[in-house]
């Protein structure tokens, strides 16, 4: 061997060496954020970089977030997978890329025509960003993250070996982004872990599969039982990318068709199947062919891509020519009852053509699209007096906001619009109308339910919006220890009623669906009857309730008493008639859980026993209750801290508990409270997102006494303080002192 390569070699042993004293750390850590803060030194020296930043991809299939970067900015920067921005295009890509020159148009144009580098963000900092190294985190083929070196430390440019020290570093970040994750192995894995399928049947499925090339073992899963929405999450946990079915009700934009056979795209295993040229929903057989992805991109040469896993007969649907006539068919219809519509309604026939027009239709679809962006749940559309202009506000966080204002010319189209959306008289102003329909919002079904009050200025709709979301593991529902560890002891039951209660709003399907995930396993039966289903979970068996049909909560629990449950879920118990049947239920050895609208959990025993239950078997089957409101977070970017004066800490410590304050190791003159401050990041409201405040009763020997002798509210509330209950003051003021709240969010949520 020469010299040369042997230095070489043992310069790579060091390096290799190195990385691994570096991942050690990085896995002993308590969170990624510590880990990575604790050697981002070392791995700097490695590259010889001045600044690192480490993006990770969101399973929404959309964009990558920031979890580190080397200017201690906390601020997250989200970034679509696009061909405009650096680290974009490598998350679309796959590909590393080394930039000699950020300023050099011409070397950016050459890596793609649409790059570009925003300078503005380094000028804002004062720190000016000369060159970069940026390769994709992957683990085997799936794409995980972007890894960004910033400006070579000694003045020069990045090398080609530089770039291969970044690729090791990056493939060490994968394993911990793989954990984080929670990614399976491969796409198939998730359903060995469910008890779906064996590992032998697994492998000799995919052996099958490669053979056949795409993801054909759908027939062969669909006969060993193996339902298509049981196999689109296992390819979601694979590929970290939402998995979407065939919908006959979906057009394909026939923009991407002119200069774009089906054939080729039958050929590729994908379809758009939604946007323009700004920004595209593509579903794919596999993700993780990113060469595919490329060529793709070069043929429909959008600005920015959003990925769907899909299977291949899915996808061969859509590039069918019965789909295509269907989309053809449901075009003309449509047609005709626009039409229809207008030789019919006598009002105005002006207004129509305005809820049809393409500046109408696009400006309600922005306006859905900006409040699901924002996380809003409701939009309000309501009508100025005379001239003035109407106004767009949306709820986040529980708390309205102006969106955008509505020139009294547009209004009545406005509305026209959303009634044509949802089905609803478009002719009748004078009553009040309920409606929903579904709309794709990037890629994602959105249900929104639609309620119009007529008012003296004209109609006033809301539109609540009901995204499908996935059930939130337990622990990351801020509940305190304490609080946490007797949930899990309730969990242990086999059979027994838990409750949880709120107001409207309060976060209690949350809270239930969180803790069906934790029930979830295979060897568990459960139903779940509810209004409206918004979490989906997978092995759960969920039913909507429809009233119209006479298809009430009564009437689902006694349907699943003879499917043979471990475990119900009754969305709410409105009446006599559905707590009984559901008590009945939790005492022949099943766990049931439900909801309330109560103030506090001792409150709602007194409610279930003034609505006339037999009292007897209520005592032996109630396990517990969560009593809970949500209060809004203070914003991380810009929350102030302050000293509180005396008449503000005494009240803290009284609703704390003075006993309980010195217990837990509080000291009043070291207490720092937060206040919101207002910024960009939060829409200078000071407050970013929601928390739960709780309030968990558990049922004692002597509680259960106490319920059996109806005693009063003041006395089951004494023996449930007696018992360790922590009230939701209580709670509240425990997350005052960890800066998560502030002390007039705290009074407001639980005064309400």
């Amino acid at each position: 061997m020469s010299t040369e390569k042997k230095s070489t070699t043992n310069n790579l042993d060091k390096f290799k060496k190195a990385l691994t004293a570096i991942y050690n750390i990085i896995k002993k850590s308590n969170s990624f954020q510590e880990g990575i803060s604790e050697v981002e030194k070392d791995i700097l020296n490695l590259i010889k970089a001045e600044r690192m930043t480490i993006y990770q991809s969101l399973s929404n299939g959309i964009e990558i977030q920031s979890v580190f970067k080397s200017s201690g900015e906390k601020k997250e920067i989200r970034v679509p997978y696009s061909t405009t921005s650096v680290s974009g295009w490598v998350a679309l890509s796959n590909k590393s890329v080394i930039i000699k020159d950020l300023d050099d148009h011409q070397e950016l144009q050459r890596i793609h025509p649409d790059l570009k580098y925003d300078s503005s963000f380094s000028k804002a900092s004062g720190f000016i960003e000369k060159n970069m190294i940026c390769v994709p985190i992957k683990e085997g083929k799936v794409f995980l993250g972007v890894l960004q070196f910033t400006n070579c430390t000694d003045g020069s440019e990045f090398t080609i070996d530089d770039a291969k020290n970044a690729i090791l570093i990056a493939q060490m970040l994968a394993q911990k982004f793989r954990t984080d994750l929670q990614s399976t192995q491969s796409p198939l894995h998730y359903l060995v872990k469910q008890g779906k399928i064996t590992q032998d049947e697994m492998l000799k499925i995919e052996q099958y599969d490669t053979a056949q090339t795409g993801n054909s073992y759908i027939k062969i899963l669909s006969e060993k039982g193996v339902s298509k929405k049981d196999i689109g999450k296992s390819l979601e946990q694979y590929y970290q990318v939402p998995f979407m079915t065939y919908r006959n009700d979906v057009l394909l934009p026939e923009i991407f068709f002119k200069d774009v056979k089906r054939s080729y795209l039958r050929n590729k295993k994908c379809v758009p199947i939604q946007g323009d040229k700004q920004e595209v929903v593509i579903l794919i057989d596999d993700p993780s062919d990113h060469d595919k992805i490329v060529e793709i991109q070069n043929i429909l040469q959008s600005k920015s891509y959003i990925f769907r896993v899909a299977l291949e007969e899915d996808i061969m649907k859509y590039l069918s020519d019965e789909h295509k006539i269907k989309s053809t068919e449901k075009a003309r219809i449509t047609e005709e009852l626009i039409n229809e519509k207008k030789q019919n309604v006598e009002f105005s026939l002006d207004g129509l053509k305005s809820a049809q027009s393409t500046a109408n239709i696009h400006m309600v679809d922005n306006v859905i699209k900006e409040a699901h962006r924002l996380g809003a749940s409701d939009i309000h559309i309501e009508p100025g007096e005379d001239e003035i202009l109407g106004t767009i506000r949306v709820r986040v966080d529980g708390s309205c906001r102006q969106l955008a204002t509505v020139p009294s010319d547009n209004y009545d189209s406005i509305i026209a619009r959303i009634k044509v959306m949802s089905k609803l008289d478009i002719s009748e102003r004078r009553k009040p109308q309920d409606g929903k329909c579904k709309v794709m919002v990037r890629g994602s079904d959105l249900e929104l339910r639609i309620a119009t009050v007529p008012t003296v200025h004209g109609e006033s709709i809301v539109m609540r919006l009901l995204s499908s979301g996935e059930a939130l593991p337990l622990d990351k529902l801020n509940l305190a220890p304490k609080i946490l560890n007797k949930i899990y002891e309730v969990c242990k039951h086999h059979h027994g009623l838990f409750l949880v209660s709120g107001p409207t709003g309060s976060g209690k399907t949350t809270t239930l669906h969180a803790i069906l995930n934790h029930l979830n396993t295979p060897d568990k039966k459960i139903w779940t009857a509810e209004d409206p289903v918004e979490i989906t979970q997978p092995g759960l068996q969920q039913l909507q309730i429809n009233n119209k049909i006479d298809l009430t909560f009564s009437n689902a629990i006694r349907a699943f008493m003879r499917a043979d449950p471990d475990i119900i879920l009754i969305g709410e118990m409105r009446d006599a008639e559905t707590a009984n049947i559901g008590i009945e239920a939790s005492l022949t050895g099943h766990l049931v859980l439900s909801t309330l609208h109560t103030n506090s959990a001792p409150e709602t025993i007194t409610r279930l026993l003034n609505l006339g239950i037999e009292r007897v078997n209520f005592t032996d089957s109630l396990l517990g209750v969560l009593a809970q409101r949500l209060v809004r977070t203070l914003c991380s970017e810009c929350k102030s801290s302050y000293r509180p004066d005396d008449k503000e800490m005494n009240h803290l410590i009284e609703i704390y508990g003075k006993e309980d304050f010195e217990n837990d190791g509080y000291q009043a003159d070291q207490i720092k409270l937060y206040k919101p401050t207002g910024c960009e990041e939060c829409g200078l409201t000071g407050y970013k997102g929601r928390t739960g405040l709780h309030e968990m009763l558990v049922v004692s020997s002597e509680l259960q006494q106490l319920i059996y002798d109806e005693a009063s509210l003041q006395v089951i509330t004494q023996q449930a303080y007696k018992d360790g209950m922590r009230t939701l003051l209580q709670d509240g003021t425990y997350k005052v002192f960890k800066g998560e709240i502030d002390y007039s969010s705290l009074i407001s949520a639980v005064s309400e």
